[in-house]
């Protein structure tokens, strides 16, 4: 999902940057926010709502939503449209209510 080459638009080769998912060993791009490394990973459901348990992706990129919220480093509700990938970040997803306070 990652664009390569564009007609008006240069875009230079960034480092990798290793990360977990659900137990997976996982590489992205330094620059990259969580969402956008999982988005280039085919990854699009993120979280799931409280009530209906319907699956949550990546929807707003801005941070005004809760649809991209996930547990990084062990610390829920961590907008990972904002926040930008680290080597070693251990990502979940939200799936059990409490989680959600």
């Amino acid at each position: 999902m990652r664009i390569h080459s564009h007609p008006i638009l240069d875009f230079e080769e960034k480092e990798d940057i290793t990360f977990m998912f659900e137990g997976k060993q996982m590489v992205g791009k330094k620059g990259d926010t969580i969402a956008s490394a999982l988005v280039n990973l085919g990854i699009d459901v993120f979280s799931y709502s409280i009530k209906l348990n319907r699956p949550r992706g990546f929807y707003c990129a801005i941070g005004n939503c809760a649809s991209c919220k996930m547990k990084v480093n062990g610390k829920p509700n961590i907008k990972t449209c904002i926040t930008k990938l680290e080597p070693n970040m251990v990502v979940e997803r939200q799936t059990n209510k409490g989680e959600y306070k």
